[in-house]
């Protein structure tokens, strides 16, 4: 028999109410995202020694090669045990470091969502955004020394000499600026950051050198600017001007070609 009461509490949407204890609206239980399952996919895609998927399918989805991808990992695994993967409470296995890195490597090469990696690493969107963060500061801490640096007089020797094969004497490498559209540019800031083809840019510039190491970068120009203007506003030349570059032994002319790869 349907009561006045029941007829109400048909129209009454519960779905927000705390289910449980401890529970808060709008909060849903952990649900099995089968983690051992899909880690387990993910190993036979890229990780095992006869892998689905090419060295060139994972350079292209991870921006990096393997043997990079394992360093890194190896390195992380060794600085913080975060990264391994351990059981919880329950006894159940956690996630795999290649499951945590990839969310990590799928945010910054592919500038995804934290809850957009779900599907391939089956992590929360909180975990996602944990591990980036790590991600970030650890391999800065451990590889910044090495990658974060200026060129010693030893290096401005090689590509000196480099350079001087190449034809092009007193050449360290080339220098060119790309523009990065952004998305989330303030509408009061749009006509100043919009370049040519009219969407709200950034500017990066870049030196590199033969072997594609990155020598110099400088970001945050408004893409409304030229390359000269960009040139004029980076600190590319500012300790060359100041007299404080390292001098090699080898006489150095620090010409730069716009545009024109070494």
């Amino acid at each position: 028999m349907v009561t006045e009461s029941t007829m109400v509490m048909d129209f009454i949407d519960t779905s927000d109410e705390p289910q449980g204890r401890d529970s808060r609206p709008g909060k849903s239980f952990n649900h099995n995202r089968q983690r051992l399952s899909r880690g387990k996919n993910l190993m036979e895609d890229y990780f095992i020694d006869r892998p689905i998927f090419s060295k060139n399918d994972f350079r292209r989805r991870y921006r990096m090669c393997p043997n990079i991808f394992n360093r890194i990992m190896t390195a992380l695994c060794t600085q913080d045990s975060y990264w391994h993967q351990k059981p919880d409470a329950t006894g159940l296995l956690g996630l795999l470091p290649q499951q945590k890195m990839t969310a990590a490597l799928r945010m910054l090469a592919y500038c995804a969502a934290a809850d957009q990696c779900a599907e391939i690493c089956r992590m929360g969107e909180s975990t996602t955004l944990e591990c980036t963060k790590k991600f970030c500061q650890q391999v800065e801490g451990l590889f910044g020394e090495e990658y974060l640096r200026a060129p010693t007089p030893a290096d401005l020797r090689r590509l000196l000499v480099r350079g001087e094969q190449r034809g092009y004497s007193g050449m360290i490498g080339s220098i060119d600026c790309m523009h990065w559209e952004w998305k989330n540019c303030p509408s009061g800031w749009g006509r100043a950051y919009s370049g040519r083809k009219g969407r709200p840019t950034t500017i990066l510039e870049v030196v590199a050198s033969y072997d594609t190491w990155l020598w110099h970068a400088f970001f945050d120009v408004p893409g409304a600017q030229n390359d000269i203007n960009v040139l004029g506003e980076s600190h590319v030349f500012d300790k060359v001007i100041a007299g404080r570059e390292p001098i090699s032994t080898t006489p150095i002319f620090y010409i730069i070609l716009m545009n024109s790869p070494p």
